[in-house]
């Protein structure tokens, strides 16, 4: 997802090649024996949000899904130490991401993912790839070794890999979620392809992990020795030639875990930054010229950049309290530098420096969804901070709409972008559909130091889509009580299918 994009104050930024045909979707994550998750199965449509008690897990998962990501690009061992890990990030140890229940001899984590991924991709030396199919499932079991011999080595290991696709004729069985099949379905589940990418089998007590030919080449599966591997076979798919494995890695590595900080977002770009937004929200400004002149025509077309700046206005706008008239993206010639500047109703125009850090955090979510070639896969933990409770509707709209929409075919104007997010606040629950809700419960599973070990459960609510295939029961209306306080001037009126707010 890194953007093809020129830095010229006189061009406009380009858009990403084949995006028409670019789709990517975590449809459905199975976890076990990582942190507090055992048997985790869980299904994501185009938005979902998970909600429940602080200390639950619920960041967890988060955590299970950046696994994952991290091991399509880096060794074992370097990914179990970047994923977020017991307090200071890249400092914990690799025995704190399995289930602390297990015995120490056979720590297995366990991680499978069906996902839709782009057709079209391009590898590390520039060349196009086109999956064969582009609906799979991905498989990985990892194991931990305890350090032995002189040299005390030990720690993670691969014990088990595949990919296998999902034909055509069953993705209505693995998409459940409602969506129009002409519309959406048929523009982002194509190909053919019926054997294996990825295996993994028994020889002689040995774990041998084998690549099968892709890409309309043939020849003999590629084995090797899984117990030797210092990393995920997918991560070492570099080339065009195993088009699908690259697809695969080029959508775990698209996977996003937005912490937008109120530091990054108020700093000016200068004109060589890159322009997109990471992480953090760096690069604001960068990110809006650039979605604001995508389609203009030379340094003085102000028309398609206005229209830009108008619509995320708007956005802004419909916050209570911001009154906001005008967004523009100030550029200084002199010093090469980009700021993002807001006009207030009075005419005062102020700079990202003045803004709140929750009016900064909505303005971010609003650029991306303004923009185009962000695709993929977007977690965030409690988008509703720093958001006044007047306006968490707002915010709430602004996540919806920042998903695809599944009734309508993927295209620059709706694009593949997925979101999930974790809350414990009732605000925001107040305002999600039962669709779109996942209640985070906890249980006890077996003990750890003589302490009892709580074991996570995400619960679909009732009447919902997820419901008829929910493996761990159903949510009502009670479960949600105990957590759900309401604000001063708003009350909750039950009904069969949901909560509905109503404010006093």
């Amino acid at each position: 997802m890194l953007l093809a994009e020129s830095h010229s104050a006189t061009q406009c930024s380009a858009a990403l090649r084949g995006t028409a045909r670019r789709a990517e979707m975590l449809t459905r994550l199975e976890v076990d024996g990582f942190k507090n998750l055992l048997d985790l199965n869980v299904e994501f449509g185009p938005f979902t949000c998970i909600a429940g008690e602080n200390g639950v897990g619920k960041s967890n998962v988060f955590d299970a899904i950046e696994f994952l990501s991290l091991l399509s690009s880096n060794p074992l061992m370097e990914a179990a130490h970047m994923v977020r890990s017991a307090g200071e990030r890249g400092s914990g140890d690799p025995l704190d991401l399995f289930w602390r229940g297990s015995v120490q001899e056979q720590r297995r984590m366990r991680f499978a993912a069906e996902m839709i991924i782009p057709a079209e991709v391009h590898d590390d030396f520039g060349r196009e790839a086109r999956a064969s199919i582009t609906f799979i499932r991905y498989e990985v079991e990892v194991g931990y070794e305890r350090p032995t011999g002189r040299d005390k080595s030990g720690g993670l290991v691969l014990l088990r890999e595949a990919m296998t696709p999902i034909r055509i004729g069953q993705a209505h069985r693995h998409l459940r979620f409602p969506h129009s099949k002409k519309n959406f379905r048929d523009s982002v589940v194509f190909g053919r392809r019926a054997a294996a990418f990825i295996s993994t089998e028994d020889r002689d007590g040995e774990a041998v992990i084998e690549i099968h030919q892709d890409g309309g080449s043939r020849g003999r599966p590629k084995p090797a020795l899984a117990a030797h591997a210092p990393a995920t076979v997918l991560s070492t798919i570099t080339g065009a030639d195993n088009p699908t494995m690259l697809a695969a890695r080029r959508e775990m590595q698209s996977w996003r875990r937005l912490a937008l900080e109120p530091t990054a977002l108020r700093a000016a770009d200068r004109y060589s930054d890159r322009r997109r937004l990471t992480a953090a929200g760096r690069h604001l400004p960068g990110t809006l010229h650039r979605v604001a002149n995508r389609h203009c025509q030379n340094a003085a077309d102000n028309s398609a950049s206005g229209e830009a700046y108008a619509r995320i206005a708007v956005r802004l706008g419909a916050l209570s309290g911001v009154g906001a008239r005008h967004v523009r993206v100030d550029e200084n010639d002199t010093n090469e530098l980009f700021t993002l500047m807001v006009t207030e109703l009075n005419g005062i125009e102020l700079p990202a420096q003045a803004l709140s850090e929750g009016t900064l955090r909505f303005l971010a979510l609003a650029v991306l969804e303004s923009d185009p070639d962000e695709r993929g896969l977007i977690c965030m933990e409690e988008p509703e901070n720093g958001i006044h409770p007047g306006n968490v509707s707002e915010m709430v709209d602004l996540l919806r709409d920042l998903a695809v929409d599944p009734d309508l075919p993927v295209a620059d104007d709706n694009p593949a972008r997925q979101v999930i997010v974790n809350t414990h606040s009732p605000a925001l629950v107040q305002h999600i559909d039962p669709d779109e809700l996942l209640v985070a419960m906890s249980s006890v599973r077996g003990e750890a130091g003589g302490m009892p070990e709580r074991v996570l459960r995400l619960v679909p609510f009732a009447n919902s889509w997820r419901e008829k295939h929910s493996e761990s029961g159903v949510a009502t209306h009670l479960d949600l009580l105990p957590f759900l306080t309401i604000a001063r001037g708003a009350q909750i009126s039950l009904d069969d299918y949901g909560l509905e707010t109503q404010t006093a």
